[in-house]
């Protein structure tokens, strides 16, 4: 797997660094916390991986924190929570805030439904019934939720997969086929490095960012 060997290294090496690692291992044990923690633990996290979307996820992450803070998360109507993001600088205030509203709305049924389902069943159900949920999105969310085998395939994994030549450009169009496509080669990167996906994905983000986030 020689179009492997130059990202499989630079995780290997993190992995070999104990701090990293340990940085690493606490915040998977996090999710899993979060996991089997009640449905508004359940809810923030949907809200920052609605704002995280072609947005900062550290800034996205802070803005769900002060929502849920303020009360807005869980009982704001809309156009305070789009006031709020406004305030906060997210780009898309409108529309994130109406993202959350609506999720807000179908809270019960995900945290019926989720658990009784499968990794891949979870994201597909999650992509279908929650608006603003792609198959990014649903994955972050289902990794922050415990799951270990779904790649989140942002820009800052695409832009390593480029840098180590695991593919030559990211795709204009990021469709579900594609999606798929890529997250094969991310799993087979992850076996070679005895690692989830969810793993992975900490120790690339570290690898671009210089810190372990969510």
């Amino acid at each position: 797997m020689m179009e492997f060997a130059g990202l499989v290294k630079t995780v290997m090496n993190l992995k070999e660094d104990i701090k990293v690692r340990r940085a690493v291992e606490r915040r998977l044990r996090e999710f899993e916390f979060i996991g089997r923690s009640d449905k508004r633990v359940w809810f923030r996290e949907m809200a920052f991986c609605l704002l995280a979307a072609n947005f900062s996820a550290v800034r996205a992450y802070r803005i769900a924190l002060g929502l849920e803070r303020s009360g807005l998360l869980f009982s704001g109507k809309e156009d305070k929570i789009a006031s709020y993001l406004k305030l906060m600088g997210h780009r898309f205030y409108n529309t994130r805030a109406a993202f959350i509203v609506g999720a807000r709305s179908k809270l019960d049924c995900v945290y019926n439904k989720v658990p009784r389902l499968r990794d891949f069943e979870a994201r597909e159900w999650l992509r279908k019934e929650i608006r603003g949920f792609g198959m990014k999105e649903a994955s972050h969310f289902l990794r922050n939720i415990g799951r270990k085998d779904l790649a989140i395939i942002d820009r800052h994994v695409l832009r390593m997969m480029i840098k180590h030549g695991v593919i030559s450009n990211i795709p204009r169009v990021l469709t579900r086929k594609r999606y798929l496509l890529l997250e094969d080669k991310l799993r087979e990167i992850a076996r070679l490095c005895d690692a989830s996906l969810a793993e992975l994905d900490l120790y690339l983000w570290y690898s671009e960012k210089g810190f372990v986030f969510r």
